[in-house]
């Protein structure tokens, strides 16, 4: 349960949902956890209250990830402050649907600057720390849809579609200094917008999913655990699908 133990991880977009899975659980297996959070104090405050419930103390930060200059500042306090940076969670991102036609130009500035622009500089901003260091985790949350595609996610497709190539491209780039890059690919993730779904469209869900259920952030969370792990020590350039078998 300690195999994070003296690890320093930065999450993004980790007050709720997804990210703050992810922080509880790196912060159950011992590591030094520096989250992030857009503008909701209070679900940040609960993500804190959580760990320290588990006996985990983890610090919330501030900064909007789509500020290329803040995801450089947010670094290097952690830098400062930790002295190191081993792992970095790509997980903040945002959504504005609509079909093509009607899809305004600022709406798509605002998708691919927070879900790609922003992941990218971060990961910028960590590359050199951890080329000093002589390795880390960098791990990138797409989607399905990025995947796949889906009929009025066009922007949010492209976002997370171009994450994949981030990844990909990143894990070539930094792999001979024991920097590895990977991606989790969630499908359905069950969250308070899912909750509040008409039955019947989450029906309509259920029968895409081969395994019959929504995903929990947890799903995810482990397998972002292992991606960051010594276990997967020879495994990069990965995108790991965790969406109950609806694309294969």
């Amino acid at each position: 349960m300690n195999d994070f133990k003296d690890k320093v991880v930065l999450v993004t977009g980790g007050s709720r949902g997804i990210g703050r899975a992810c922080v509880l659980a790196f912060a159950k297996r011992g590591a030094q956890v520096v989250f992030s959070y857009a503008g909701n104090e209070q679900a940040a405050n609960e993500t804190v209250a959580q760990a320290r419930e588990l006996g985990a103390e983890v610090q919330a930060i501030r900064f909007d990830v789509a500020d290329p200059e803040a995801c450089a500042s947010a670094v290097d306090g952690i830098l400062k402050s930790h002295g190191r940076l081993d792992v970095l969670v790509n997980n903040a991102g945002i959504s504005i649907d609509g079909l093509v036609m009607r899809f305004k130009d600022a709406d798509f500035d605002r998708v691919i600057d927070t879900n790609l622009k922003g992941a990218w500089a971060l990961c910028r901003a960590v590359s050199r720390p951890m080329m000093k260091q002589k390795g880390g985790a960098i791990i990138n949350l797409t989607s399905v849809v990025g995947e796949m595609g889906n009929a009025g996610q066009s922007v949010y497709a492209a976002s997370k579609a171009g994450l994949i190539g981030v990844t990909k491209a990143l894990a070539r780039e930094l792999a001979s200094r024991n920097i590895r890059v990977n991606a989790v690919s969630p499908g359905f993730i069950g969250t308070d917008m899912t909750d509040a779904l008409p039955e019947d469209t989450k029906a309509r869900m259920m029968e895409s999913i081969p395994l019959g259920r929504l995903g929990s952030g947890d799903d995810v969370a482990q397998s972002v655990l292992f991606l960051a792990s010594d276990a997967a020590g020879y495994v990069t350039g990965e995108v790991l699908k965790v969406n109950g078998g609806m694309y294969m």
